[in-house]
């Protein structure tokens, strides 16, 4: 039995048709069949009922599928490590990011580790808040930047800086540092922001920013796309809520006012990780200097 076999069976179990499942796994009909068949006699089980024209599980087939998927995932975490491992200083490190750090701290902290690093490669990802925590535990990342420290028993974290957070608005808005006396007064304002029903992080301070100050907001569009949400506020549709990152875009025809409130980037890892690249990563993020102060 090789672990190819075993790939080319829960494949089929999952397909229930030679043709298509052997197009996926890129081999001749016949010869998928000739691996299955090997497989049945090796182990002296049966795993198909098939006939000409249907291919159902048996119930040890369907026991086997189950188990053998959760292996082969483990196999596969395991050898992504192995070869980073493997690869040293001109290896790959895989960074998830939040889109409100790609103006500022994420191009610096990219220029440090290339001036440390030069021949590391380096992949990034920005994914919705809630899949940082199942990359890093998939090995699909190794360092997780997010707005709030991921707690898990096998992950770990560190919080890199503190900034605030600012209200949005068009240049021509009436808004400004100085005419805002307080943020009740925004309570008829049309609002662009990320949808407050959702539990990731920001949205959660969002809404409990709003609760302190007695009022729902008259949300118009939702996105977490800053990028997005800024050009709109650009062109007077709403007023929005951003970290001050996104200040650094460049954006025109905005104008940032920062609020009483604050929000921190964190960074997170898996424990106990053996990829000496990964904790040289950690090592130069840990002595960036806050961008804010």
């Amino acid at each position: 039995m090789t672990t190819q076999q075993i790939k080319y069976f829960l494949t089929l179990a999952t397909e229930l048709h030679f043709w298509r499942a052997a197009e996926k796994v890129f081999i001749s009909q016949s010869t998928l069949s000739r691996q299955i068949q090997s497989l049945e006699d090796e182990m002296g089980i049966q795993l198909f009922k098939r006939d000409k024209r249907n291919v159902k599980l048996t119930d040890a087939g369907k026991f086997l599928k189950e188990k053998w998927t959760v292996t082969i995932n483990e196999l596969d975490h395991i050898h992504k490590q192995a070869k980073k491992i493997d690869q040293g200083t001109t290896g790959l490190i895989s960074l998830s990011y939040p889109g409100s750090i790609a103006f500022s701290f994420l191009p610096l902290f990219l220029n440090k580790i290339n001036a440390s690093l030069p021949d590391l490669k380096l992949e990034l990802t920005e994914p919705i808040d809630e899949n940082h925590e199942k990359l890093l535990l998939n090995y699909d990342t190794d360092i997780a930047f997010n707005r709030d420290a991921i707690e898990n028993i096998h992950l770990a974290n560190y919080k890199l800086y503190t900034e605030p957070i600012c209200l949005v608005v068009s240049e021509k808005h009436w808004l400004t540092a100085k005419s805002m006396q307080d943020f009740k007064s925004l309570h008829d304002e049309k609002f662009i922001i990320s949808g407050l029903h959702r539990t990731s992080y920001f949205p959660s301070l969002l809404r409990s920013l709003f609760q302190k100050n007695g009022f729902e907001p008259k949300t118009i569009i939702e996105s977490d796309f800053g990028g997005m949400i800024i050009n709109l506020v650009a062109q007077g549709l709403g007023i929005s809520i951003l970290p001050l990152s996104y200040k650094y875009s460049n954006a025109k025809g905005v104008r940032f006012i920062e609020l009483n409130e604050t929000i921190s980037l964190y960074m997170n890892w898996r424990k106990n990780d053996p990829n000496k690249i990964t904790q040289r990563v950690i090592k130069i993020a840990k002595e960036m200097n806050n961008p804010y102060t």
